[in-house]
C-alpha cells in the first residue's frame, strides 16, 4: 500500500470520528438557539419584575439577610423541626377528624332542630332586657329573693308538705262556692255537728297550732335582729 493510500485511509478514519462530533455540535447549536428563544420572554418578564422592586431592594439588604440567617440558623432548624412535628400531628389526627367532623355536624344539626340554639339566643335576649330594665343593685336584691325562694322550694320537697299542698289543691277543686249560704252562730254549731265538719275542724286546729309557731319564730327572729 502506497503512502497516498495510507493517508487517505487515515483521513477517512478521522472523518468518521469527527462526523459524530459535528452532528453533536449542530444539535447543541440548535438546542442553544431554542433555549435562547424560550429564555428571551422569561428574561424580559424577570427584568420587569425586578424593576418593580428595584426601589425597595438593595444588594446590602441581601447581605444583611444572609448574615441574619446564618446567625439564626439554630432557630431556623428548630422551626423546621417543629413544622415536621406539626405535619406528623396533622397526618395522625386527620383520619380521626374525618370520622369526628360528620358526627359533630350531625350533633349540631340535632341541636338546631330541637331548638337549643334558639333557647340560648332567647336567654341572651332575656339577659339584655334585664340589664336594660334593672340596675346592678336591683339584680342583687332579686338574687337575695331568689335565694330565699330556693329555700322555700327546698322545704317544698318535704313529702308531708307536698302531700298537704296536693290535698289542699284537690279541696279547692271540689269545693263549689256557688252552693255556699249565709250561716249564723246557731247554723255554725249545727254545721259543726257533722262528721266531715268535725274532721275539718280538727285539721283547722292543727293548722292553727302550726300558725302559732310562726309567731314564736317571728319573735325569735326579731330578738336576733335586735
Amino acid at each position: 500500500m502506497t503512502n497516498e493510500e495510507l493517508i487517505l485511509e487515515r483521513l477517512d478514519r478521522i472523518e468518521s470520528r469527527i462526523a459524530p462530533l459535528s452532528e453533536t455540535a449542530i444539535s447543541m447549536k440548535e438546542f442553544k438557539n431554542d433555549l435562547m428563544a424560550m429564555a428571551q420572554p422569561v428574561s424580559k418578564s424577570l427584568i420587569k419584575d425586578l424593576e418593580s422592586v428595584e426601589s425597595a431592594f438593595q444588594l446590602e439588604d441581601l447581605g444583611v439577610l444572609s448574615k441574619r440567617m446564618l446567625r439564626s440558623i439554630k432557630h431556623i432548624i428548630y422551626a423546621l423541626d417543629q413544622l415536621e412535628n406539626i405535619t406528623d400531628f396533622v397526618t395522625t389526627v386527620e383520619p380521626v377528624l374525618r370520622l369526628m367532623v360528620p358526627q359533630i355536624i350531625e350533633y349540631l344539626n340535632d341541636l338546631e332542630e330541637s331548638g337549643v340554639f334558639r333557647i340560648i339566643k332567647a336567654t341572651y335576649d332575656i339577659r339584655a332586657k334585664i340589664a336594660t330594665a334593672y340596675t346592678a343593685e336591683d339584680i342583687e336584691q332579686i338574687g337575695d329573693g331568689l335565694v330565699a325562694l330556693l329555700g322555700v322550694a327546698k322545704k317544698l320537697s318535704d313529702p308531708q308538705l307536698a302531700t298537704l299542698l296536693e290535698n289542699l289543691a284537690e279541696v279547692g277543686a271540689i269545693v263549689d262556692l256557688t252552693k255556699s249560704k249565709d250561716v249564723g252562730p246557731f247554723g255554725f254549731f249545727s254545721a259543726c255537728s257533722g262528721p266531715e265538719s268535725k274532721r275539718g275542724l280538727g285539721v283547722l286546729i292543727e293548722l292553727t297550732k302550726a300558725l302559732g309557731k310562726l309567731k314564736e319564730n317571728g319573735d325569735i327572729a326579731a330578738s336576733v335582729e335586735k
